[in-house]
């Protein structure tokens, strides 16, 4: 089924009236949902008209309709990929068997715990986001926040489906939990550290949406892959979705460093204290913001050494990114990988079991994606005749979780004492001066087709809309 039904209260295309206890406790929920959603959704824009994309089928052409909604009156539901006929577990010690449609007792506990942890990820990311709208550089970019934080909403409804369909009571005390949580909140965070970061400014959500929801799109990936086929099914949907969010990101850097590249060609200079004078984003505070948000986002993959990777890709549970397109035996109980450890004050690779370390695995494909979009800011920079280049740290610089935490890193990759460390960090990692300087340049900017002095304009607007369409309408 790919089409949605949009005539029931909670629009879908499982079928829910056919399960009337299903549908009333999700609609029990959705209240609550709803109720998050004006405390901790977009501050002061609830009454806006907003040009939004809602998906009307799960067929990858034609799957969307864009039109002018007030954001609490998107219409969030559940949506499904179709199932695939005859599909099998194609990775683990399952390897060859039906797929599950119902939850294994012996993974119960595994499968709840993922399912948890990527739904917490999408109202954190929301709450993280919430004071944006008030220093926006322009009406296209408020568009495309609000866009982004719906579909992190609807991502949520997608896990607690799952949750209070296959868990019981356990599933609906967790899809309450996944309302109660705080981003940045002492008493009651949530689960992963990067998202109870702020992201207090602007080139602060476009390094998120470029390296942290690339971060989502690579577990989604991963979940695809699961032999519990209503949680494959629902993550390829959500992928569907995502792909605009890291489009936000790796757009809106670039056209920070276009207009940053075009100051310094209209001044003749790359001194930072002119640039900031001009009330420009110099190019190395680029660099350091982005030292910052790849670090973060990289330890959200997990230590480097794991069992429970281990567990969940030989339960069955949870692949690797394009599982079917490697060309090993899927099961990887004689495979070996490498990770990095220090030895003698360097860093050297050692060889573990691949199993214990699918989370690397995962991460250095990660990785490998990230910097294709780096190399397309420096195409920007390139264009412009400036020398100056963006790189991606290396993968072992301000980790906060698993051994390579215990050292210091430099972002070339070398083992560093802590005073050298501290006497160079203020060029690695944006400072509360380049953070206050930023945050200076964050004034509202909501005239159709104007633009903050930050920030160049997008090539082309919203679904072939121009640039200056009235993307809000301002009630």
């Amino acid at each position: 089924m790919s089409s949605i039904n949009y005539s029931e209260k909670i629009p879908n295309n499982v079928n829910l009236s056919e399960d009337r206890t299903l549908q009333r406790a999700l609609e029990q929920w959705q209240p609550n949902y709803l109720s998050w959603w004006n405390d901790m959704g977009p501050e002061g824009s609830q009454n806006f008209d907003v040009y939004l994309r809602t998906a009307t089928s799960v067929d990858p052409q034609g799957w969307a309709q864009f039109g002018h909604v007030k954001m609490p009156d998107y219409r969030w539901g559940i949506f499904l990929n179709p199932a695939e006929a005859g599909r099998k577990i194609h990775f683990g010690d399952h390897i060859g068997q039906d797929v599950w449609q119902d939850v294994p007792g012996e993974h119960r506990a595994n499968l709840r715990r993922i399912i948890v942890t990527q739904g917490d990820t999408e109202p954190a990311s929301v709450e993280q986001q919430r004071h944006l709208g008030l220093t926006c550089p322009s009406q296209y970019d408020l568009r495309n926040l609000f866009q982004v934080n719906v579909e992190e909403g609807r991502h949520l409804w997608a896990m607690v489906y799952l949750l209070h369909k296959h868990f019981g009571r356990d599933g609906r005390e967790e899809a309450e939990a996944l309302l109660e949580r705080r981003s940045g909140e002492q008493d009651n965070p949530r689960i992963l550290g990067a998202f109870n970061e702020k992201t207090p400014d602007w080139l602060s959500f476009y390094m998120f949406t470029y390296f942290t929801d690339r971060d989502g799109k690579f577990q989604l990936c991963a979940l695809a892959e699961s032999g519990f086929d209503p949680l494959a099914r629902t993550t390829r949907f959500m992928l569907t979705e995502e792909a605009h969010h890291m489009f936000v990101g790796e757009s809106g850097v670039s056209r920070v460093i276009q207009r940053t590249c075009d100051m310094m060609n209209q001044l003749k200079t790359d001194d930072v204290s002119k640039l900031r004078a001009a009330g420009v984003i110099d190019l190395p505070t680029i660099q350091r913001y982005l030292n910052f948000h790849f670090s973060v986002t990289i330890d959200l993959f997990g230590a480097d050494e794991s069992s429970n990777a281990a567990t969940f890709y030989s339960s069955g549970l949870k692949g690797r990114f394009e599982e079917g397109k490697r060309m090993d035996d899927h099961v990887l109980k004689n495979d070996t990988y490498k990770v990095l450890q220090v030895s003698n004050g360097k860093l050297v690779e050692k060889d573990v079991p691949m199993l214990n370390a699918l989370n690397e695995v995962l991460r250095d494909d990660y990785i490998k994606d990230s910097v294709g979009g780096v190399d397309r800011w420096n195409k920007v920079i390139e264009k412009a005749g400036l020398d100056f280049r963006l790189k991606v740290p290396h993968k072992a610089f301000n980790r906060k979780i698993g051994p390579l935490s215990t050292v210091h890193i430099s972002p070339d990759g070398r083992v560093i004492s802590e005073s050298e460390w501290n006497a160079n960090v203020d060029q690695w990692l944006a400072t509360d001066e380049d953070r206050a300087y930023v945050a200076s340049l964050m004034g509202r900017v909501v005239e159709p087709g104007k633009f903050a002095n930050w920030i160049a304009p997008p090539i082309m607007g919203i679904n072939r809309q121009p640039v200056n369409f009235d993307y809000i309408r301002f009630n």
